[in-house]
């Protein structure tokens, strides 16, 4: 058995979907950066910021259900590079210079981002082996992560250039998806037939399976990772807004070093997770991102900067692994696009609803409090794990 570990996970279509799956969150992680100081130029508020981030996650939330059961009808590639088009499409609304047209353009690209997502945690929840599933996870979120390396920065770079701006970063974004969703098609194949037999087979009418999406075996995983994201958006927008009013230089490199942490923690850790178990890695993730979060407000160097954004991206990398891998071992086989369809939305909704309170925070106290709610809100995730504990084993 051991001998033929090694090729269950690296076939050709896993490597495909990770690298569609990488072009779509480069994609993303070029504008995260991007989007706040746009609004910003265009006269917005941190505030204004907030509801730019939360109208991506709304659209992403409220159409999940529906591309999920889509995705059990048709087929989890098929979904991916329809969700990398309109990721791409969505893009040319931001070159009108209007925060209204912005926050139009954030929602379209949530949809998209629902589409990729659900479709491309349905194909690995397919392929990935059950023994394996904690490292298949870890290589999976490890890729999609990867994009942080360099994208921001990036993006920073290209809007400080003399020949670059805003435009040009709404170019690339363009682009990538574009690109992706190319790899996509190579990665999906043509779609097989079983999952359309098992659809048909359910005695519920398609309205209420899409109504039925949120499987209630998928609810504790789904939970754990909106806790565990809650906070994220003060680490990959807000924190370009700290660094400005902190007058950090060079600050593309933070996400550097931030972004080669979560692309070598994610398949380590995972495989850790797999090792010690859900609940002991949930308590570390947790742990680490509250260490992480608490460090920001208390430096203004971009080298301390690093080290708290270090702390936060290693609890993230455990955590994404093992609920994914949770997620992934609680899902029925004949539901498997619905279930990894309200998994997925933990993601979108704790990013609006992170984002809405960030810049509440921020406008109201300022970005010290912003990061200290931000660990109180981490905090939610231990005390989940605590009193879950015994599902978690």
């Amino acid at each position: 058995m051991t001998g033929d570990q090694p090729k269950s996970i690296w076939s050709r279509a896993f490597a495909l979907l990770c690298l569609a799956q990488f072009l779509g969150y480069a994609q993303h992680f070029v504008l995260q950066p991007t989007l706040p100081l746009y609004v910003m130029q265009l006269g917005g508020t941190p505030f204004i910021v907030g509801v730019v981030i939360a109208c991506f996650g709304v659209t992403s939330v409220i159409f999940r259900p529906s591309i999920g059961a889509w995705t059990d009808r048709w087929h989890g590639g098929g979904v991916m590079v329809c969700g990398l088009f309109f990721l791409a499409v969505s893009v040319l609304f931001c070159f009108l210079p209007l925060v209204g047209a912005t926050m139009f353009a954030n929602a379209l690209r949530g949809i998209g981002w629902a589409g990729m997502n659900t479709g491309g945690y349905t194909q690995l929840a397919t392929s990935a082996p059950a023994a394996r599933r904690g490292e298949a996870s870890g290589y999976y979120t490890g890729v999609q992560a990867s994009a942080t390396i360099l994208f921001p920065a990036v993006a920073l770079w290209i809007i400080d250039a003399p020949l670059g701006g805003y435009y040009a970063v709404f170019g690339v974004a363009i682009a990538l998806a574009l690109l992706g969703a190319g790899v996509g098609m190579a990665a999906s194949g043509p779609a097989p037939r079983a999952p359309e037999q098992l659809y048909a087979a359910s005695p519920d009418p398609w309205w209420r399976e899409i109504i039925n999406v949120f499987d209630r075996h998928i609810l504790l995983a789904a939970a754990l990772l909106f806790c565990l994201h809650l906070s994220l958006p003060c680490i990959t927008s807000f924190i370009v807004l700290y660094a400005r009013e902190k007058v950090v230089g060079h600050f593309g490199w933070f996400f550097v070093v931030t972004g080669v942490t979560s692309l070598f923690a994610r398949p380590l850790l995972g495989r850790l997770s797999d090792r010690i178990g859900t609940g002991s890695s949930l308590v570390i993730a947790f742990l680490l991102q509250i260490v992480g979060l608490l460090l920001i407000p208390a430096v203004s160097t971009l080298p301390a900067l690093m080290v708290a954004g270090v702390f936060y991206m290693l609890g993230a990398a455990i955590g994404s692994a093992r609920t994914l891998a949770l997620a992934m071992e609680k899902a029925p086989a004949e539901r498997r696009g619905r279930a990894m369809a309200s998994f997925s939305i933990a993601f979108p909704l704790s990013n609006g609803v992170g984002a809405l309170l960030s810049g509440l925070v921020v406008d109201l106290a300022g970005y010290t409090w912003m990061y200290v709610t931000a660990a109180v809100m981490c905090a939610s995730g231990l005390v989940l794990t605590w009193r879950q504990w015994s599902s978690l084993k």
